[in-house]
């Protein structure tokens, strides 16, 4: 539970603060898994549904969020915004769709002998002869039962405790939300940032989302603005550490494998 625990800590920071369209974190979690003794075919898979898992937990509270954010109003420009986030996780629940149906028809396999056409071989040696023992991995990790639900469900909650942080910027700020207005910026701003991660770190999208969705609840501009800044110093605050617990971590292993080596 400790490992796992500041595994996804330092998965966060790397997601959060180096621009990695939010996968190079989950790649370093599948080493960080190996380095603890995780065999890489499990560590890999393990990589893979947990992506798939946070995907999809999101497009649900997203979804929640815009069911939320149309019973609170009906005005034109609340039905556009919802209008617009839908398509987005429509195409996302059609991607992540697709994903899964590949995960169970050999995703890592077919992955490497397209990749064989465009890298070096010696590149792939190692890693195809795992890809099938990836697979299966992957195939087991969803028949795991209440295991898998209880991922699903925590990262659900996860998603949801977002809320609780714009609820407390808004009371500091004098400007009160409720729970449920809180849980609709959140969850909205959490799908923009979301279709936006070509962008590193969402620079200047999340802002001007909260700014747009803000208004729809009646908060000036400069107040909306301080939701996304606060995030941003929390971002910071954790994982400017991360980044330096996970440089220490690769430095260490680099100095045991060249101790080894002589």
């Amino acid at each position: 539970m400790v490992s796992a625990t500041w595994i996804r800590w330092l998965r966060e920071s790397i997601n959060s603060l180096l621009p990695v369209a939010s996968v190079g974190g989950d790649i370093v979690g599948a080493r960080l898994a190996n380095l603890r003794g995780v065999p890489g075919p499990q560590a890999t898979a393990c990589m893979i549904v947990d992506t798939t898992v946070g995907v999809a937990t999101q497009i649900v509270f997203v979804m929640t969020g815009v069911v939320l954010l149309v019973l609170h109003s009906t005005e034109r420009s609340t039905l556009l915004v919802a209008l617009i986030v839908l398509i987005g996780m429509g195409v996302f629940v059609a991607a992540t769709a697709v994903f899964v149906f590949l995960q169970h028809r050999g995703l890592t396999v077919g992955f490497t002998k397209f990749a064989r056409h465009i890298l070096p071989k010696q590149w792939l040696s190692a890693f195809a002869d795992r890809a099938s023992t990836v697979d299966e991995a992957v195939v087991a990790a969803y028949r795991t039962g209440w295991a898998f639900f209880g991922a699903n469900v925590l990262r659900l909650i996860g998603w949801a405790a977002g809320a609780g942080e714009i609820w407390l910027v808004m009371q500091c700020l004098g400007q009160p939300l409720d729970v449920v207005e809180a849980f609709t910026l959140e969850s909205l701003g959490s799908g923009i940032r979301a279709a936006a991660f070509v962008v590193p770190g969402a620079l200047g999208v999340l802002e001007g989302s909260f700014v747009v969705i803000g208004a729809l609840f009646g908060l000036p501009a400069e107040i909306a603005l301080a939701i996304p800044l606060s995030k941003r110093v929390r971002e910071l605050i954790l994982g400017l550490p991360g980044l330096f617990v996970w440089h220490w971590i690769e430095a260490h292993y680099l100095r045991r494998r060249r101790g080894k080596v002589s």
